[in-house]
């Protein structure tokens, strides 16, 4: 009976995937992961580092086991992790998940020194006045005068898209992205609702709402019909 191997290695552009089996002992897959480490770095002998993306299926990982199998992996010549997946979500990612795609609605004015945080989509029917701070894990929806700081994707989403029916803010942060508003506004010229949202040049760019359709196609999960 031909032995199950528990550790495949394969070679890529970017470096070495490794995909561990999931049935196994972690200690037998350590084992076997110590011993091909060993032989595939006798293959590598210059300098230039090589990233490592393992893979470990079904397999819950605890923290510990993270650390083992990074510190197993590091310890070998020119080898660099660059990631550890698993198919498996903990109750807490679950959870987590969850919220951040839930969008939570709020009535009411955001006043200066006030910060209105949510970890998901964020639908605000009211103002955000100057000095007022918006904050959302995902988009953010202003039914009213955004005056204020809105910062959507706050958790480093740069899909994420900022709309006000009138749109004066004092400060857009998307991501890691920041634009400040222009020193002026032209009170007489008549406004639409419009968004904000990062560019290919990686700008916030503001534009009338209806570019959404055009640059952000999946933003609702609504299906047309065919």
């Amino acid at each position: 009976m031909k032995k199950l191997q528990n550790v495949t290695i394969k070679g890529t552009k970017e470096g070495l995937t490794l995909h561990l089996n999931d049935s196994c002992s972690f200690e037998e897959l350590k084992k076997e992961l110590q011993w091909k480490l060993s032989e595939t770095s006798r293959l590598h002998d210059g300098n230039q580092l090589i990233t490592v993306k393992v893979q470990v299926g079904n397999r819950y990982l605890t923290e510990q086991h993270a650390e083992e199998l990074e510190t197993l992996i590091s310890q070998k010549k020119n080898l660099v992790v660059d990631s550890i997946t698993s198919n498996v979500m903990t109750k807490e990612d679950v959870e987590k998940m969850k919220q951040e795609q839930e969008v939570v609605s709020v009535t009411g004015i955001v006043r200066s020194g006030q910060v209105l945080k949510v970890p998901g989509d964020l639908l605000l029917i009211g103002d955000v006045n100057p000095g007022g701070t918006v904050i959302a894990g995902g988009n953010i929806f202003i039914m009213g005068v955004l005056k204020g700081i809105a910062h959507a994707g706050c958790f480093g989403n740069s899909e994420a898209i900022i709309a006000a029916s009138i749109m004066k803010p004092s400060q857009l942060r998307i991501s890691k992205h920041i634009n400040r508003a222009p020193d002026h506004y032209d009170e007489e010229e008549p406004r639409e609702m419009e968004c904000a949202f990062i560019n290919e040049d990686n700008q916030i760019m503001i534009d009338k709402l209806q570019v959404l359709m055009h640059i952000r196609p999946n933003l609702t999960r609504l299906e047309r019909g065919r």
